[in-house]
């Protein structure tokens, strides 16, 4: 059989199209794409390059950045301060026996007067401290001798031990000079303020009958009579009770005396202070 002879097979053959040929592999689309210069492989860092690059550019905080200064500041004060020694010791080597020996002296006296001048202050301290106690302390004399003399003047109350005499007179037998001879015996026993009813009794006190009663300084007192004193109650008692004494001379005339002894007696009827018209202190 020919083959071109009719057969179904090629009849089929011929119905059916040409291969068609496979189409070639795109070269442009199959091929890698190129990297960019930009996205090239990056040679890899050593350990000491990559260490660099964490320390720098430097990250300081606000903290580090002050330490850094003061830093910097002590290390030029300090460079500062050997730069002039340096040139100090250097002038100093430089020198002259004669200049040396000048500047030694000057440094003596100058040592000198600055101890004499801290000797004075000292001084002046000693002084000052000295009469500024003294002053205090004349002060502290002024004001106690005042207080005594006011005392002594009737001028300011006064308190301490002491006695307390009552004089109950129901007859009116009791006259000013018996209550004087009471302030005189009581005065000699170291009595340092009476006070007689409310009158206070001073270095001028005088004493008048005025009929049944008695004027002290012109205040005329009612009986019974009532004397506060005060000084030492062991040397007060026994001298109105001598024999022959107050007590004893009051009880004639029919008086009741009655003495008792206290550690607090207080003396508070006061005296107008008054300047005498003639005398006067010699210091003025």
């Amino acid at each position: 059989m020919s083959d071109n002879e009719e057969t179904p097979e090629n009849r089929l053959r011929k119905e059916l199209p040409e291969e068609v040929p496979a189409p070639e592999p795109d070269v442009t689309a199959a091929a890698p794409e190129e990297k960019q210069p930009s996205e090239e492989k990056q040679p890899s860092l050593t350990g000491r390059q990559r260490l660099v690059q964490g320390l720098w550019p430097p990250r300081l905080t606000r903290a580090q950045l002050i330490v850094a200064v003061l830093l910097f500041g002590l290390g030029f004060g300090l460079a500062v301060q050997v730069a002039s020694n340096s040139n100090s010791d250097s002038a100093l080597r430089g020198a002259r026996q004669e200049d040396l020996v000048r500047i030694l002296d000057e440094l003596d006296a100058r040592t000198q007067r600055l101890e004499d001048e801290k000797q004075g202050l000292e001084k002046q301290r000693d002084e000052l401290e000295n009469s500024s106690n003294q002053a205090e302390e004349a002060r502290k004399q002024t004001v106690e001798k005042e207080k005594q003399l006011g005392i002594l003047a009737g001028t300011v109350a006064a308190q301490g031990p002491g006695i307390t005499m009552t004089i109950e007179d129901t007859k009116g037998t009791v006259q000013a000079d018996m209550l004087l001879d009471a302030i005189q015996e009581l005065r000699a026993a170291g009595a340092e303020a009476i006070q007689v009813n409310d009158v206070r009794v001073v270095a001028n006190t005088y004493l008048t009958d005025s009929g049944k009663s008695v004027s002290v300084d012109g205040n005329k007192i009612n009986a019974p009579y009532r004397f506060k004193v005060i000084g030492k109650p062991a040397d007060l008692e026994p001298a109105l009770n001598i024999p022959g004494g107050v007590v004893q001379t009051l009880e004639k005339e029919q008086a009741t005396v009655a003495v008792e002894r206290s550690n607090k007696i207080i003396v508070d009827a006061l005296r107008a202070a008054k300047r005498p018209d003639y005398a006067r202190s010699s210091s003025q």
